[in-house]
């Protein structure tokens, strides 16, 4: 990227739902952070349908400070397409992205860039230390990052943590919808993004209320199947589907084979003495032909997705080559096929 008088080296995004009385000292902070780096950055407020007074207060702070713009929805459509909307407008080489409520501190904000000049693509939080209950909170948090680590193999302690700094061209076509935000880094690993996490403080909430509670978490259950499958299956669902297909047949043959060495062989009644496991085996015929027919349709519609669009199975961090178009190539094009 050229430098010039307009460059901007840091967006902050900060998602905003109800939070009127956080949003002063969490501005103050920002920018008393920001400005020690002594590096050209804007922060970018998206306002998630809040019912309070926080758009007022957001456009009282927009008209003294130019660097601050502020996106409204018409409604609370969530988080992540809050951080969606923050990333699209986004105009920084790095963003940085963190809760209005002040449990994220601004202050953790230089270490967390200081350990992506390292080399890495995304920085995230951990809240080791978490100011929460226990019983409502912590444990099941505990629990499901366990199991989403092992599970997506991105070794994070915290994937609930908005407190993190990620280079613009990991994030910007992101497909985010759903609660997706929380998997960011397991949607980046797809593309080879490299990832740490740092320990960073966490605060008890002294203002306003938490949006979060205990009924989110099916919504994050079903999410993070979605994340799974796009993760390794979107280019061959058919050894997803045909796994199973595979599985429903070659067993419900074995028993439909049993059933005719019964039938030919032992001259039994099937149908009378063996009704249950004849229905059983015609089910899992049935039921294995279809997920292989829905693993071959999944595997048309991949094909005609990536190829319509001229999207890549594969990106590439970098290119070393003295080939003509290699060399014309622009350096910071970061575009769906080169990176």
């Amino acid at each position: 990227m050229t430098k010039t008088a307009d460059a901007i080296r840091y967006s902050i995004v900060v998602p905003v739902l109800d939070e009127q009385e956080n949003i002063p000292p969490l501005y103050v902070k920002l920018t008393e952070v920001m400005d020690a780096l002594g590096e050209p950055y804007e922060i970018v407020f998206v306002d998630d349908g809040s019912r309070d007074q926080s758009f007022r207060v957001l456009s009282d702070i927009f008209e003294s400070d130019r660097r601050v713009n502020v996106i409204r929805f018409r409604r609370n459509f969530g988080q992540t397409p809050a951080l969606k909307a923050g990333f699209d407008f986004a105009r920084g080489e790095i963003i940085i992205t963190l809760d209005a409520d002040l449990q994220n501190d601004p202050e953790d904000i230089p270490l967390l860039l200081a350990k992506l000049a390292e080399g890495y693509d995304i920085v995230s939080g951990w809240r080791k230390d978490r100011k929460e209950p226990w019983l409502t909170r912590r444990i099941p948090s505990i629990i499901a990052n366990g199991i989403m680590a092992r599970l997506s193999g991105v070794p994070l302690h915290d994937f609930g943590c908005t407190l993190r700094v990620y280079r613009r061209e990991i994030v910007q076509d992101l497909p985010l919808y759903g609660d997706l935000h929380r998997f960011i880094p397991a949607l980046a690993s797809w593309s080879g993004a490299r990832m740490t996490e740092l320990v960073v403080r966490h605060h008890p909430r002294h203002r306003g209320s938490s949006k979060y509670g205990l009924g989110r978490i099916s919504r994050v259950v079903l999410d993070f199947f979605s994340v799974k499958f796009l993760l390794d299956y979107s280019t061959k669902p058919l050894q997803f589907f045909g796994l199973f297909g595979l599985l429903g047949t070659v067993i419900g043959g074995a028993l439909g084979f049993y059933l005719l060495y019964l039938k030919v062989i032992l001259g039994e009644s099937v149908f009378i003495k063996h009704g249950p496991m004849l229905l059983l085996s015609m089910a899992l015929i049935v039921s294995g032909i279809q997920f292989i027919s829905i693993g071959l349709l999944g595997e048309m519609l991949a094909r005609t997705y990536f190829e319509s669009q001229g999207k890549s199975v594969y990106t590439v961090r970098e290119v070393k080559s003295r080939r003509q178009e290699a060399l014309s190539r622009d350096p910071h094009d970061t575009g769906p096929h080169r990176s």
